[in-house]
């Protein structure tokens, strides 16, 4: 077989992801607080990119300003002619109020004397006019930097946030006075959790700082009566026992309710009441004090503050009976390209590797420009979808949410359904029924029972809760009864389906339900300290 040389044409399609796809996708997904901040990089390493607003014209600021003071004018000589004051007219109090006064000497030159003949003062007034005449009248004279509104920094006025660590150090400071002991409450003060808990075991502190056992427990127990209280504690019990004694309420049936707290969990009423010596009344009392202490006092120092989901689409109902879905402009950039930057500056530029320097990063703004465009327009496109499919959840509720996939809402709005995944990543939804992420809206499907239209499996969650919370404390539903009841409302599911989302929902099952509202105290049929408990002869869920 020769070889020979020939040239040929093809023609192919392929799908090349350039810079500019693969940043249009990754603006996609992003949360606008993630985008805010990608935003913030581009305007500050791309010289084409502006905010909106930001370019004001400072001529027309000028030209603005002069308003209101040409009404000003006209307002104080209305009334008042071309009189020189004093004369034959007396000026409002509203002018004595804005009128300049002017500096020392032009009122002296005003009375043609000086001020201390006209108005005499006392020697106390003049030694504090003399003080405040001195005094420093420009910010750069107190030694606090240029006086420009630029170096301002009202940051700088905002105390730091103390940290738990710092908090008790400076206890410590005041209590001890010793070294040694000084250092081994530092050491502890360093194992503290941001809960305010030590570590249960203490035993190797006195081997690692070389000293006795009696010394670490005495200095621990100076640490516990520090602020807040239970801080320092070694467990549970330990931390609700200083509080409780900090109320002066550690009295002996309190001290046995709080060494049984897992009965206390296991709202083992009887044998609370047994342990303690107590009736109904005074155990209810007791469990009302616990439930007001702070099983975690680390927490009020250093918490990271709780950001506020900022919704990306608003969703209210329409004039004519449907829904308004519209973007949230608060969290959209607002950026501009500046193109008459770029003009002024072509005609300047004489090298060739600044043009090309400029040059792209005229490209880079304008292609980030529509890409953010392009994502607005994408995220209005999939809420507006998402609404019209979930119809029947803004009108009714949640037990009309429909089954939802990707795909649904790909084909309706003819995109692929890696699209919609990603415009539904880390976005929000305001709707009257409350803030929904918009992944929220899909859901798997339960088919029906009748062979109607099959329910999602957030609605079958909700009829699952709703029959729990309805049930009678003295026929509490096991998970057949519970899968029965749904089948006779059109919805086949297996018990194990049940199982699974009861417990998704932090349901106990239904012998602890039984436990748990039959050994409430004060109910009727709670079980008394002889009285045997039943709770074990009711069908496991």
């Amino acid at each position: 077989m020769a070889l020979t040389q020939r040239l040929e044409f093809r023609q192919s399609q392929s799908l090349v992801m350039t810079p500019q796809l693969m940043q249009a996708i990754k603006l996609l997904q992003l949360s606008n607080l993630d985008l805010a901040a990608f935003v913030e990089s581009e305007l500050e390493r791309n010289p084409m990119l502006e905010r909106a607003g930001d370019g004001a014209d400072p001529t027309a600021a000028d030209v603005a300003d002069p308003a209101p003071a040409e009404s000003t004018a006209a307002f104080a000589d209305d009334g008042a002619g071309d009189r020189p004051l004093g004369q034959d007219s007396e000026p409002a109090p509203e002018e004595w109020m804005n009128r300049d006064l002017g500096s020392r000497a032009e009122i002296e030159q005003t009375f043609d004397s000086g001020l201390e003949n006209v108005f005499p003062e006392e020697p106390s007034e003049a030694a504090a006019r003399t003080a405040q005449d001195s005094a420093p009248t420009a910010f750069t004279e107190w030694g606090g930097g240029a006086s420009n509104d630029d170096s301002y920094n009202l940051e700088a006025f905002v105390a730091a946030e103390v940290t738990l660590a710092e908090h008790l150090a400076e206890q410590l400071a005041v209590a001890m006075t010793a070294p040694a002991r000084r250092m081994i409450g530092q050491y502890l003060i360093d194992l503290v959790d941001d809960a305010g808990y030590l570590p249960s075991d203490l035993g190797d502190v006195g081997d690692k700082l070389g000293a006795e056992t009696g010394e670490v427990t005495a200095v621990l127990a100076v640490l516990q009566t520090f602020d807040p209280p239970g801080i320092c504690a070694r467990n549970l019990s330990e931390c609700l026992a200083i509080q409780l004694r900090e109320k002066d309420r550690y009295d002996p049936a309190m001290q046995a309710l709080v060494e049984h707290l897992e009965l206390l969990a296991k709202r083992d009423f009887a044998a609370l009441r047994r342990i303690c010596g107590v009736d109904d009344e005074d155990l209810a009392e007791m469990i009302g004090e616990i439930r007001h202490l702070d099983p975690k006092p680390g927490l009020r120092f250093g918490a990271t503050r709780t950001q506020t989901v900022v919704p990306d689409v608003y969703v209210r109902p329409g004039p004519d009976g449907g829904w308004l879905v519209e973007l949230n402009s608060d969290t959209l950039p607002r950026v501009l390209v500046n193109q008459s930057y770029y003009a002024e500056l072509s005609k300047t530029i004489l090298k060739d590797g600044d043009r090309t320097y400029f040059t792209d990063c005229l490209q880079n703004a304008t292609w980030l420009v529509r890409a953010l465009d392009q994502r607005a327009r994408t995220i209005l496109k999939v809420a507006t979808e998402i609404v019209r499919q979930q119809d029947g959840f803004f009108t009714h509720g949640i037990a009309h949410l429909r089954p939802l996939n990707l795909k649904v809402v790909a084909d309706a709005i003819q995109m692929h359904e890696s699209t919609v995944s990603r415009v539904t990543a880390n976005k929000y939804m305001a709707t009257n029924r409350g803030i929904f992420e918009l992944k929220y809206f899909f859901t798997a499907s339960i088919a029906s029972a009748d062979g109607g239209s099959a329910h999602s499996a957030e609605a079958v969650r909700h009829h699952i809760r709703r029959l729990i919370d309805a049930e009678d404390p003295s026929a509490v539903l096991s998970d057949d009864t519970i899968v029965e009841r749904l089948r006779e409302g059109g919805i086949d599911i297996a018990r194990r389906t049940v199982a699974k989302y009861r417990e998704a929902l932090r349901i106990p099952s239904s012998v602890q339900r039984r436990r748990d509202k039959q050994n409430l105290p004060g109910n009727p049929r709670a079980a008394s300290p002889t009285s045997p408990d039943h709770s074990s002869d009711a069908t496991p869920a």
